[in-house]
């Protein structure tokens, strides 16, 4: 009687299972494993995309316009170097206008203290917070053309500000547009009713993120108010302050919507902003504009580098 032949494990499992059993082949699991490996790239590979064609494309053609004399029509193919830079520095006119940076300048420190003291006010218990907070943010939501529009109304001559002011006796208000001393002041003062609320969103949210034990033995210490906000508030948000002192920077530099709707740049408001667009479409100096521009861009850099490296970040342990 003759013996069946003898039948391997694999292949048992083979005619039980139909081939399911079968073992995938390596080919396909390294290929998904590769795959795998290159999908958080895939993804990171549509932002950088997105970034180098919005972002940094413009800025190397902006770059490559200021080396040229161009009108901003026809070909880029009147090469004049450096020409366009020495333009910008050695032309007074055109370099003194950040002289109208430091009203702006000045204005975000005062918004940046206002919104601070409001902050710490309604970060504690206090009726009726939310709607103050609302009341605080609330013009940050507003469009900046309709701020110039409403606050043009408020400044004109017989505007509602002087209304008011005639309310209490005053019955020759300045010109506060038509003014050249005053104007600034004005158009800063639209600034900083308008980017309080930004500011304190910021402050009230880096105040909010203390924990609340800290306050809890500062009150049993005897610790005050102020004393509180000397010690722990103000150190836990230094950082959001060293943020929105970049910010003030950079915003007071290049400012350009209320100015630009409610005085186009009249009676010495025209800030480095508002005189690039004027000298692109204006006076169709696109190459000498991009100059500018990219001057403007080097100096709110080199003065956010300069931000970091003298007050870096430090991590401040309230404990």
């Amino acid at each position: 009687m003759s013996t069946p032949p003898a039948v391997s494990e694999d292949a048992t499992v083979t005619l039980t299972t139909g081939g399911r059993g079968r073992r995938p082949h390596r080919g396909t699991a390294s290929g998904r494993q590769l795959l795998t490996a290159l999908t958080p790239y895939l993804f990171v590979a549509v932002a950088v995309g997105l970034l180098m064609l919005l972002t940094y494309a413009p800025a190397a053609n902006m770059i490559w316009y200021s080396l040229n004399n161009w009108t901003g029509f026809g070909k880029v193919d009147d090469f004049v170097g450096l020409d366009n830079y020495i333009e910008v520095f050695t032309n007074p006119k055109i370099f003194a206008v950040f002289g109208v940076s430091l009203y702006y300048f000045v204005a975000s420190f005062v918004q940046m203290a206002i919104a601070l003291y409001f902050a710490a006010l309604l970060s504690f218990s206090t009726r009726f917070s939310n709607f103050f907070r609302g009341i605080l943010f609330f013009p940050y939501l507003i469009n900046g053309v309709a701020i110039g529009f409403v606050f043009l109304y408020l400044f004109q001559p017989g505007g509602t500000l002087d209304t008011v002011l005639g309310w209490f006796g005053l019955a020759d208000p300045p010109q506060w547009l038509g003014d050249s001393s005053i104007a600034n002041f004005s158009l800063a003062s639209t600034s900083v009713w308008r980017y309080t609320g930004l500011n304190f969103v910021l402050f009230l949210g880096a105040i909010q993120s203390i924990p609340s034990e800290l306050y809890e033995a500062a009150e049993l210490d005897g610790a005050g108010k102020w004393a509180q906000f000397r010690f722990i508030i103000f150190p836990g948000i230094r950082r959001i302050i060293g943020l929105s002192f970049i910010l003030a920077i950079s915003g007071s530099l290049s400012v350009f919507e209320i100015p630009y709707i409610m005085t186009s740049g009249a009676n010495g408001t025209s800030t480095f902003v508002i005189q690039t667009v004027q000298t692109a479409f204006q006076f169709r100096q696109v190459g000498l504009a991009s100059a500018m521009a990219v001057i403007l861009l080097a100096i709110v850099l080199i003065v956010t580098w300069l931000q970091r490296k003298f007050f870096p970040d430090e991590k401040v342990d309230l404990t």
